[in-house]
């Protein structure tokens, strides 16, 4: 399955301010793209909710070879309960270890030239302290499951990963769909997989003639549709078709055809600057102040 591609991974955030200090400043991402929606995704894409909300991509570098962040924000919505089921990102930066200890950014050793950082939100991100490397820092995303055997089998047998590392005192297995790419690790916490309300999405490409034919094996297996195949709108840009999968733990997995999102994924010059505007713009902490009120609570 050399032909789809680990795209992103999707972050609910209550904070846009906050989390765009911690990818630009602490991480060293750039703002590839940002795009503002006025009404919730066909493919809930923000979630469960239907008002208007906004996307930032954010990455080391270009959609087509990086593996990036997309953070969705809710107008409206302050904070979100995390459950156990993402456990962390894993990048190779020095520059972000230093960027943390230069501006104060809590830092926890917690390995060998490895140090954890707390993303707004919550978030994990193990942060290796060596020299980032010319191809994409990020290495891996940690999803937690319960029955490690089961997952895997979901996801080799039926989603065409290969299995490229197995740690059984850790109860982890590393895979992917090649060496270059982020990986994904599984891990087996020995119960039950909570989503919280903070749930995240873990995206891929694969040729848009695939798509069909991942939806028809998934009806064939008895396994979760979250979203049948639908094509999604993004205002100015191209039009993708996506299906929405659930694995046997709940998490959401997003199949999108590869031609087609490669286009919209092309880096906005202007990223930037359309997301420093929407946050001077977006005056909602205000008027909750104002009336004594506070954001909602997922």
């Amino acid at each position: 399955m050399s032909l789809r591609r680990a795209l992103h991974f999707v972050f609910k955030v209550g904070d846009r301010g906050k989390t765009a200090t911690f990818y630009r400043e602490i991480l060293g991402m750039k703002i590839l793209r940002h795009e503002e929606f006025e009404e919730g995704c066909k493919a809930t894409c923000n979630g469960p909710y239907d008002g208007k909300w906004s996307k930032t991509m954010v990455g080391f570098g270009p959609e087509d070879d990086h593996f990036v962040a997309e953070l969705t924000y809710n107008y409206g919505v302050g904070e979100y309960r995390l459950g156990n089921d993402f456990l962390g990102l894993t990048l190779q930066s020095s520059k972000a270890v230093s960027n943390a200890k230069r501006l104060g950014w809590p830092l926890k050793e917690v390995g060998e030239a490895l140090y954890l950082a707390e993303a707004p939100g919550g978030y994990h991100f193990y942060l290796l302290d060596k020299e980032q490397p010319q191809s994409d820092p990020v290495q891996r995303v940690c999803l937690a499951v319960s029955d490690l055997q089961c997952s895997v089998h979901y996801w080799s047998s039926l989603l065409g990963m290969s299995v490229m590392e197995k740690d059984e005192t850790k109860k982890t297995v590393l895979m992917g769909f090649s060496d270059s790419q982020c990986k994904l690790e599984l891990r087996d916490i020995g119960g039950a997989v909570d989503h919280g309300t903070a749930f995240g999405r873990i995206a891929f490409s694969c040729p848009r003639e695939q798509l069909p034919a991942i939806e028809a094996l998934m009806k064939k297996e008895n396994q979760k549709i979250l979203t049948p195949l639908v094509s999604l709108d993004t205002p100015g840009k191209a039009t993708v078709e996506v299906v929405i999968l659930g694995d046997p733990d709940g998490h959401e997995i997003c199949f999108v055809g590869d031609e087609a999102f490669r286009e919209l994924s092309m880096m906005d010059p202007n990223g930037n600057d359309l997301l420093d505007k929407a946050m001077a713009e977006d005056k909602s902490d205000e008027w909750f102040a104002k009336n004594k009120k506070q954001k909602a609570s997922a």
